[in-house]
């Protein structure tokens, strides 16, 4: 059987497999391998023998290719909120060219992700939970410094993905998990100081992406410059 070059979730589905079982698959196949089995549990090591069971084998001639960083979890529910937040800004009475602290904040780690490519398996998932507090810090620390260039607004930070997750049956986990339920402060910065956000969030945001992700640990890539953006955007 040729090695297989990523999961191969999509033919679990059509076999019947549930989308938690899908989940769990994904995650510990990208574990194994970054890490290797031998890290894993006993019962996830069966677990995986078990869906690698179910499945074809891989024809030598016809490869799989490697998910693309648009399509993992991590940056589809990033890019969620991302959505929520621009339609949201829509119904403010805020000229078109301010922007929210968040949305800012998000767009610069998805910027981040595109340029270094981390696996986002289960490992970085479980480093990622450390993002929650440090967003919160960043959000909190712009606050300060541009309080008087800030407008505060309201958002629904926890409904609209309590309703996503029921309709879609995922798991996605919130974006502020840990903040209380009743923490809707929505910041808005005016365009004269957009420039100067982005540049502090940058600062503290790259070595952060960079150090955090077990999957990047060996990265030669070097700061990303002021002026790259991704493929998509150009």
């Amino acid at each position: 059987m040729a090695k297989e070059l990523t999961h191969r979730a999509d033919e679990l589905k059509l076999l019947g497999w549930s989308q938690h079982d899908l989940s769990r698959y994904i995650d510990l196949w990208d574990y194994r391998q970054r890490w290797g089995a031998i890290n894993l549990e006993r019962e996830d090591r069966q677990f995986l023998r078990k869906a690698e069971s179910e499945l074809p084998d891989i024809s030598s001639s016809k490869p799989s290719t490697k998910k693309p960083i648009k399509e993992k979890s991590y940056y589809c529910r990033l890019v969620f909120f991302v959505d929520l937040m621009t339609e949201a800004e829509e119904s403010f009475e805020i000229p078109s060219s301010s922007r929210g602290l968040w949305p800012m904040l998000l767009e610069e780690e998805l910027r981040l992700i595109e340029y270094y490519e981390p696996v986002l398996g289960l490992p970085d998932a479980l480093k990622a939970k450390l993002l929650i507090p440090f967003r919160e810090n960043i959000v909190s620390n712009l606050l300060g410094q541009f309080k008087d260039s800030i407008e505060s607004f309201e958002f629904d930070f926890d409904g609209p993905l309590d309703s996503f997750n029921a309709k879609e049956k995922k798991k996605w986990q919130p974006l502020r998990d840990g903040v209380e339920k009743n923490e809707k402060l929505y910041p808005v910065i005016d365009s004269d100081h957009l420039s100067a956000c982005r540049t502090y969030i940058r600062k503290e945001l790259i070595p952060m992406i960079r150090d955090l992700f077990p999957s990047l640990a060996e990265t030669s890539k070097p700061t990303p410059p002021d002026e790259w953006i991704p493929e998509s955007k150009s």
